[in-house]
């Protein structure tokens, strides 16, 4: 049985689906948002139990493999150097980021005109630059103002401590004449809009319990519930549904918390399930008019897909770095390298991010994505006495360039617990990427020694951490032409008129930077469009 139409349905819960349907509010138009997960109290965060590490490599993995919660699906990622990582839930994936919030520079959009790779998005950075501000008073952001990597802007609150590990760091940047800025931060340096502070807990990955961390379930859902927008959890979304007379989308079909199949019907949809999820979605709801995917007509759905590959570099010092208390977040952040240059041997670029450290446990087992433990015995007491404490590390974010060939596609067996079927992740790292790995490895080493490292610590460079899938990018991206884009300027699809895309699968390129900023920004700024084409927008 169908329910009775609504104005907008938005599919997803995450930091896009919460900053678009906060931008329509004013439209006060009947908005409902499905979302495949639960909505978690505070206080059901592992962050507020003793033994929150382990929930780390349990129920609260940033891995869906390793959860294999009701609400996650599998992703086959053994044709991929780099798993995807993501949560299911209000607030999505900002429940366990790390509340990193740089901004996107204005080259990132320009990247064909300026480098001759990539493409040029339809939007640039200046059109962004007012919803980014917006989309920063409502998260609550800390940063320091005039950082010259920017064009002028100012993060609403006071930037974040940067601790020892910070500062010696910083020393290091200094010694060779480099840039580096203390990092934006989504998380609060002081009381602000009824949140409190940041206390230093170093959980941000376990849901922050105290809520400073920006997370949509802390910042945009409240109001949304307040001003009367419908949520309705554990509703996952098996197909988008499609008018044959009209080409329009009609609604979905989903399955309720009792694994019913419903229909609900809207007259504008808006898709907010991630790089991942999104294209996995569009390829699941095929029809007389889309046979190989809704809004497909481009075979671009699900290709182009963007990660940021990650290595690391870390020194041991002669002093405590105190690395694991605070936030996660990155403490300071380089673009010394961000920008191309012929004369490195590749192009584009990457950030030197200088981040905390893990908790005791997590780096026992190797951290985030290394997943190669300390021994055990006399040599894991002499490490974690004479080598945790003393460490300081460098983080190289690289810009990945868009690829055909690295994609989404569905798994011809695996689905998830209501029998839909699941993605399949076929990527690999150019020769581009490991050139600037390597370059970025020895610029973080050379960092690092100037600081005072007495003893640097690093792998292979060119082995990325396996879970660096957080930012997920590309698989439906925004063009001028219908050919070799899935949608346009707007987040409009060019084949189907009422469908809109807001995640970062609708990213042109990726940047060397996280990505949250700039999907809420977008997010916002597709929004606006809506708003102020209202009377014509499905012409």
């Amino acid at each position: 049985m169908a329910s009775d139409p609504v104005d907008v349905l938005i599919i997803g819960a995450g930091a896009s689906g919460a900053a678009f349907a906060w931008s329509l509010l004013e439209t006060r138009m009947r908005i409902l948002c499905l979302e495949q997960g639960s909505h978690l109290h505070d206080s059901d965060f592992p962050s507020r139990n003793q033994d929150y590490e382990l929930s780390r490599y349990g129920a609260f993995s940033c891995d869906p493999n390793v959860r294999r919660l009701q609400q996650d699906y599998p992703i086959n990622s053994e044709e991929s150097c780099i798993t995807p990582v993501n949560w299911n839930g209000v607030g999505g994936s900002t429940i366990n980021f790390l509340g990193h919030w740089p901004r996107m520079k204005p080259s990132d959009f320009r990247t064909r005109s300026m480098d001759g790779v990539g493409d040029d998005w339809p939007v640039d950075y200046h059109t962004l630059a007012p919803f980014y501000e917006m989309n920063d008073r409502n998260t609550g952001v800390s940063g320091l103002a005039g950082n010259p990597g920017y064009p002028d802007y100012a993060p609403p609150l006071p930037s974040i401590p940067m601790g020892r590990l910070g500062r010696k760091l910083a020393r290091g940047f200094n010694e060779l004449g480099w840039h580096w800025w203390p990092s934006d931060a989504a998380i609060l340096s002081q009381p602000f809009d009824g949140r409190q502070k940041c206390v230093n807990a170093g959980t941000c990955d376990l849901g922050c319990a105290a809520g400073a961390k920006g997370g949509t379930n802390f910042t945009y859902w409240p109001i949304l519930e307040r001003a009367g927008v419908e949520l309705r959890t554990e509703c996952r979304v098996r197909e988008i549904l499609i008018d044959e007379s009209t080409g329009l989308a009609s609604g979905v079909l989903y399955f309720d918390p009792d694994g019913e199949l419903r229909e609900q019907r809207a007259h504008l949809l808006a898709v907010a399930c991630n790089g991942v999820g999104t294209p996995r979605l569009l390829l699941n709801s095929v029809s007389e008019q889309f046979p190989d995917g809704l809004a497909n007509r481009s075979g671009m759905v699900g290709r182009n897909l963007m990660f940021h590959p990650l290595t690391g570099v870390s020194g041991v010092f002669d002093e405590p770095m105190r690395g694991h208390e605070g936030p996660m977040a990155c403490s300071i952040l380089s673009q010394e390298f961000y920008e191309s240059d012929p004369a490195r041997g590749f192009l584009r670029g990457y950030g030197l991010h200088a981040g905390r450290s893990t908790t005791p446990m997590t780096f026992a087992l190797g951290g985030f994505g290394i997943d190669d433990p300390i021994p055990w015995g006399a040599e894991h007491r002499r490490i974690m006495d004479s080598v945790y404490p003393y460490l300081a590390g460098l983080t190289v974010v690289t810009e990945d360039l868009p690829e055909p060939h690295n994609r989404v596609t569905l798994d011809p067996k695996l689905t998830d617990s209501d029998g839909i079927p699941a993605p399949k992740i076929t990527y690999s790292l150019s020769g581009n990427t490991r050139r600037m790995l390597r370059h970025g490895a020895e610029r973080a080493t050379e960092v690092l020694l100037a600081a005072g490292a007495n003893k640097i610590l690093k792998g292979d460079c060119e082995k990325v951490w396996w879970r660096a899938g957080w930012h997920q990018m590309g698989t439906c991206r925004m063009g001028s032409d219908p050919a070799n884009s899935v949608v346009d300027a707007w987040g409009r699809s060019h084949d189907v008129k009422n469908l809109f895309i807001v995640d970062g699968s609708i990213f042109v390129t990726s940047g060397a930077v996280n990505p949250t900023s700039t999907i809420q920004a977008l997010a916002l700024y597709i929004g606006d469009c809506i708003k102020s084409n209202i009377e014509n927008l499905f012409d």
